[in-house]
Parts: C-alpha cells; structure tokens; sequence
C-alpha cells in the first residue's frame, strides 16, 4: 500500500525538526448543504529545519516517530513570502546621566 502524500502549510515552527501543519478541506453540510471549512492538523518530521511559518510543503506518511508525529517533510513547495521581525532592543544599554 503506498504513503499517502499531502500538501499543507506550515503554521508553527516551534519545535526542533518538529512542524505543526495545517492541511484545509471544504466540506458541505449534510442538511442545510452549506461548504464549511474544516482543517486536519498532522505534526511533521524535518530532519533539517528547512521549513518556516506560511511554508507550503508536501508530506508523507511514516511509521509514527513520537507520540504525535506520523509525518516526515518531503519537499517546500513554496517559500512564504513573510518577513521575520527583528528585534529592535539595542544590545548594548547605554546609562543616562542624571545631573
């Protein structure tokens, strides 16, 4: 039976070689026929940190690594577009001088 393979989109990076991803599906309500959205959330192996916050990447189905992961990375689709903020604290404090 082959690995199911899916494509989401990273959503925290958090963890090390650890991935949160996000994969969306529509559905539509049985009664009142309504698409609503509905989400899958896989935890994912990434042996080399590669993937970022807003990456979309394809995943692959494994033997279960931890108590959560069942995914390894197989490739970034696409690069997410977001700048990292910088943090804007001086590194070096500098005293005032009360006179």
């Amino acid at each position: 039976m082959p690995k199911r393979l899916e494509v989401g989109v990273v959503k925290t990076d958090k963890m090390a070689k650890t991935r949160r991803v996000e994969i969306p599906r529509l559905i539509r309500h049985k009664l009142y026929g309504k698409t609503l959205r509905r989400r899958t959330v896989c935890y994912v192996h990434d042996e080399k940190n590669e993937s970022h916050v807003g990456d979309t990447v394809e995943i692959q189905e494994s033997p279960p690594l931890s108590k959560l992961k069942r995914w390894t990375l197989v490739r970034i689709v696409r690069k997410s577009n977001a700048v990292e903020a910088v943090d804007a604290t001086p590194d070096v404090l500098v005293p005032k001088n009360d006179q």
